[in-house]
Formats: structure tokens, C-alpha cells, sequence
């Protein structure tokens, strides 16, 4: 299972304080090329890093995209990061290497930003119209005021579901 962290963007521009970043890693991890700390983690080893999610959130995550994807026969995605300073242009890029993003939903979630962008594939654009995005959008944000940022994606994520016709 790999984890990671991000290094600031100075920190990936100063070639020196990254060079310091890395001979303070932990072994079994590196510094990618976008600058996020990739590290590995033994099976069977506790985490010593505080994670963002427990594992009953990540499962009802899980679950909700799973249903929803097999109810809908549209894969549902979900990123959580920064998406660059123009966020449109970076859930586009984001999109693109999703898994099977022609018949595929993304929603892309920028917490620092406060921002959800929500993209569809060509496949079924017809069925994830903006109206079904919209309301996504709505269910999300209702939890994310509320601090709750798996909520939000599972409701974001059953109530698109619900919304989106049957093939």
C-alpha cells in the first residue's frame, strides 16, 4: 500500500531543498517528480502517520462507487487533491487518466480550494447531464459545510446515481 505527502511548491522548484527532503526520508520512500512523497507500508505494520480516513469511511466510499457503478453501468471516480491554480483545466487533465474515462464520471474535490469539479466521458454524456452533475455538486456540499468530506462523496456519488437514466 503506498502513502503519501506533498511537498511544497517551493520545495519542488529548489533542486538543494529537495535534495535535503530526500536523505531525510524513511526507507522505501522517494520524492516523485511532482514532488509528492511516495512511500511504501509493510502488511502487517501499523500506520504511524495520522491518515486523512478511516477505514470505515474508505469502505462506505468504496461501497457507494461500487453500487453506484454497477447500478449505473457508469464508472464513478473520485480524486481528492489539489487541482492547480485553474481547477477546471486540472480535473480536465485529472479526467483523462481516469480508467475507462469515455464511459466514466470523475469528481474531483480540491478541500484547500473548496472546490468540486465534476466531468463525464463522451460515452455517456447523454445520461450524466449537467442537471445530474448539478445535483451531485448540491448533495456534496451540503456535508462538506459540515466538514464531512466522505459523506459529501457518497452522497454526491448515490444521488448522480439515481439521477442518471438507465442505459
Amino acid at each position: 500500500m503506498a502513502s503519501g505527502d506533498l511537498i511544497s511548491a517551493s520545495a519542488t522548484s529548489d533542486e538543494s531543498l529537495a535534495a535535503g527532503r530526500v536523505e531525510s526520508l524513511p526507507v522505501g520512500s522517494v520524492v516523485t517528480a511532482s514532488g509528492r512523497i511516495s512511500g511504501v507500508h509493510r502488511a502487517g505494520e501499523p500506520f504511524v502517520d495520522d491518515l486523512p480516513f478511516t477505514s470505515d469511511e474508505l469502505v462506505r466510499l468504496d461501497v457507494a462507487l461500487t453500487e453506484c457503478t454497477r447500478k449505473t453501468k457508469v464508472r464513478f471516480n473520485v480524486y481528492i487533491g489539489d487541482l492547480g491554480d485553474d481547477t477546471a483545466a486540472g480535473a480536465d487533465a485529472m479526467f483523462s487518466t481516469t480508467p475507462e474515462a469515455e464511459r466514466s464520471v470523475l469528481i474531483a474535490v480540491s478541500p484547500n480550494q473548496r472546490t468540486i469539479e465534476i466531468r463525464s466521458g463522451r460515452a455517456v454524456a447523454g445520461r450524466v447531464t449537467d442537471r445530474v452533475a448539478q445535483l451531485g455538486t448540491a448533495a456534496a456540499v451540503s456535508s462538506f459545510g459540515d466538514g464531512d468530506l466522505i459523506d459529501g462523496l457518497v452522497s454526491a456519488t448515490r444521488v448522480m446515481s439515481a439521477a442518471i437514466t438507465r442505459p
